[in-house]
């Protein structure tokens, strides 16, 4: 895999996967297994928005939580650079101290701003609270100082400090949950739909206050989500995930401009485009996505593929460089991408 633009990856996954096991009746008796992450590999640079896409199910969240350890890898490795020119270290083998640094560096923000605060915490313990948990600041008025500090980043008033969740719409309600993510300073941020539950006009907001945060700590972010305008907006590079596997990951303009995946022309023939002047396209009439429980052999999507032949239902392609010439990474999973041309958002 050819390294993004930005330079070198602060985080890492290599073939990571997350299985599951398939427990029924009151003995627990095995029934198989779910692959909710299937042997994936990327990289995020520093300073870097990467997105992570696809359907609801298809293991996006999972992956996330596994960087960070929330959930435990059952395979691969995850890799962290903590400073640049540092060793990489492995975040699967990681003991407890080393594990609590690399949670202090890399932050989760979750999707919905109404159950990811505690109700019965004021401002002031929800977003002091990283502090106070790594003894980063004592309490009192270094606290109310810094957590002051942090609201005005998120551009909150710090008179809210002693208000509970309730006051607060969801649009601020968020905000609270990026100053709470982001007052330890993180390297790294996972925004897992961070602006799904919002309004449109609130979720321009946060996106806006994203990249200005971006912009003035150098953070990176993988942004998960599965709005494409919202993707096309914010985005460096996008992933396409399909039933625990990447199917396709290139810069935004590749992926928008140049798909190469039939799953990928799926995504953004489905999703409205915002151009009223578009010509309007029919959906890829492709059928519904199989469970993990019935996942196909061969290629994951051959069985919504317009376009399968014989060999996709029975050998599995490996992601690989669609576009050595063009002079940047374009790699997918498709027994087909040679040969196919593929409508976007503005065909």
């Amino acid at each position: 895999m050819r390294a993004a633009p930005f330079g070198r990856p602060i985080i890492a996954a290599e073939r990571l996967s997350k299985t599951y096991l398939k427990e029924t009746g009151l003995l627990r008796r095995r029934q198989g297994e779910v692959r909710a992450v299937d042997r994936i590999s990327f990289a995020l640079a520093r300073g870097e928005t990467l997105a992570l896409v696809g359907e609801s199910g298809c293991g996006k969240t999972t992956t996330g939580l596994c960087l960070v350890r929330s959930e435990e890898p059952t395979g691969g490795r995850i890799w962290y650079t903590a400073e640049p020119g540092a060793a990489a270290r492995d975040v699967v083998r990681m003991e407890a101290e080393e594990l609590r640094a690399l949670r202090r560096a890399v932050r989760v923000v979750f999707q919905d701003p109404f159950a990811s605060l505690n109700a019965r915490m004021t401002v002031l313990r929800i977003v002091g609270e990283p502090l106070i948990n790594n003894r980063l600041a004592q309490g009192g008025a270094e606290l109310k100082e810094r957590v002051a500090a942090m609201l005005r980043l998120v551009q909150l008033d710090p008179v809210y400090m002693n208000r509970y969740p309730h006051s607060f719409s969801g649009g601020q309600r968020q905000r609270l949950a990026f100053a709470r993510a982001f007052i330890l300073e993180p390297r790294v941020v996972i925004a897992d739909e961070p602006v799904s539950a919002l309004d449109v006009s609130v979720q321009a907001q946060i996106l806006n206050l994203m990249r200005s945060l971006q912009a003035r700590r150098a953070m990176s972010y993988l942004f998960i989500a599965h709005n494409l305008a919202v993707v096309r907006y914010l985005s460096d590079r996008v992933a396409i995930m399909y039933l625990g596997r990447i199917v396709e990951l290139a810069s935004r303009a590749e992926i928008f401009a140049h798909p190469k995946h039939p799953y990928t022309e799926l995504l953004l023939t489905s999703s409205p485009n915002p151009d009223p002047t578009a010509r309007k396209l029919h959906l890829v009439k492709a059928g519904e996505s199989p469970s993990y429980g019935t996942r196909p052999t061969g290629c994951p999507f051959h069985t919504r593929c317009p376009y399968r032949e014989p060999r996709c239902s029975v050998e599995e392609p490996e992601l690989v460089e669609a576009a050595p010439d063009r002079g940047e990474s374009h790699l997918v999973a498709c027994h087909l991408q040679r040969q196919l041309s593929l409508r976007t958002f503005s065909d």
